[in-house]
């Protein structure tokens, strides 16, 4: 098959590599559509530091320069079965899933481990159980969209943001349009979406966002009291103990900058819950009393489970989150490592679509 490997001085090149073989309870699916994540981006510019954060967080990392096919926002036409599968889903379904993978060959995460090649190839491996059906109508270029936006409600899930509480997503890429569409599919209002780039702001308005803020010319953290929210833990004790149950805050860090996470310390009120969601690989640096003088709730977020990707598949499907708006280019695989460079520039692109 075609398909586009990375290679050692961090490019991707086109050539033909063997069709990959669906083993025990896999398919063998040819891809339909693949999103441009920004983590392969990261992977392909600064490969050890990708290496380390996968290494000391749990995971077994290969390494991004030794040829892999990455690709891990997809949707596929079914084409195979491998042995042991039950086949409930006719050859030609168009399918898509969590870019999860198990099998004999191992675990990984499809696109990121050599044994499961992603969707920047003609064909992939996927498992029976973990491939949904793309609904009927649905452009697979949107049911691929399906994973970045699966992490945004994973996110919005592991907040537990509650009715009435103030949303700010800062930084508006795939995955922080996803978590803004997921607020907003959820009834979660008002919501805050902070970018430099205007057409990002303007993605996050088309999918709900209350308001917008260019934090090149107002700060995200300045309303909290106009909105209701308590600014510090003195004003949040007396609202509780004179019985007046304070509104809350959630801020998600979609940036994955150094030195976002300590700005955001800063800048939160009492009480607040902060979600990492941004995928910082290089050290930052917080002042730890601080956040605990506020009493607030760092948490983390990565990926999304089974059902989560379900759920916003639903979603999408059913029309109450609009994945498409957010795509703005796409390209075969010989266009691939222009468009890696063109999603350097906000204004140009949100998201491009892999065609292979």
């Amino acid at each position: 098959m075609r398909a586009a490997l990375t290679t050692k001085d961090g490019t991707l090149t086109v050539t033909d590599v063997p069709d990959p073989v669906p083993l025990d309870g896999q398919l063998l699916v040819r891809t339909l559509a693949c999103g441009i994540c920004g983590s392969d981006l990261h992977a392909l510019a600064d490969p050890e530091g990708f290496m380390e954060t996968t290494r000391r967080s749990g995971g077994t990392p290969y390494d991004p320069r030794d040829g892999l096919v990455f690709g891990h926002e997809f949707a596929a036409e079914i084409v195979d079965f491998g042995p042991g599968t039950e086949r409930s889903l006719p050859v030609g379904t168009a399918v898509c899933g969590p870019p999860i993978a198990l099998g004999p060959q191992g675990a990984g995460i499809v696109g990121y481990a050599p044994m499961f090649p992603g969707g920047y190839g003609e064909y992939m491996i996927l498992n029976e159980g973990l491939a949904m059906p793309v609904p009927d109508g649905l452009d697979p270029r949107v049911a691929a969209i399906t994973e970045p936006f699966s992490v945004g409600g994973r996110a919005v899930a592991r907040s537990g943001i509650a009715s009435g509480d103030v949303a700010v997503v800062l930084g508006l890429g795939p995955i922080g349009l996803g978590v803004v569409a997921q607020l907003k599919a959820r009834g979660h209002g008002p919501v805050i979406a902070a970018d430099f780039s205007p057409r990002r702001r303007a993605l996050a308005e088309a999918l709900g966002a209350d308001e917008v803020v260019d934090p090149a010319v107002a700060s995200p953290y300045t309303r909290w009291t106009e909105f209701g929210v308590p600014v510090t833990t003195v004003d949040r004790i007396a609202a509780e103990m004179f019985g007046t149950a304070p509104r809350g805050a959630v801020i998600f860090e979609c940036v994955g900058v150094p030195g976002v996470l300590r700005q955001v310390i800063d800048g939160a009120p009492a009480g607040a819950t902060v979600m990492l969601v941004g995928v910082c690989m290089q050290p930052d640096t917080v002042e730890p009393g601080v956040a605990a003088a506020k009493e607030i709730t760092v948490r983390g977020t990565f990926g999304a489970m089974p059902e989560e990707y379900r759920a916003t598949l639903g979603d999408i499907g059913a029309g109450r989150i609009d994945a498409g708006s957010i795509i703005t280019g796409e390209v075969g695989l010989s266009g691939l490592d222009q468009a890696f460079r063109d999603l350097a520039d906000p204004e140009r692109h949100a998201k491009i679509i892999v065609r292979p």
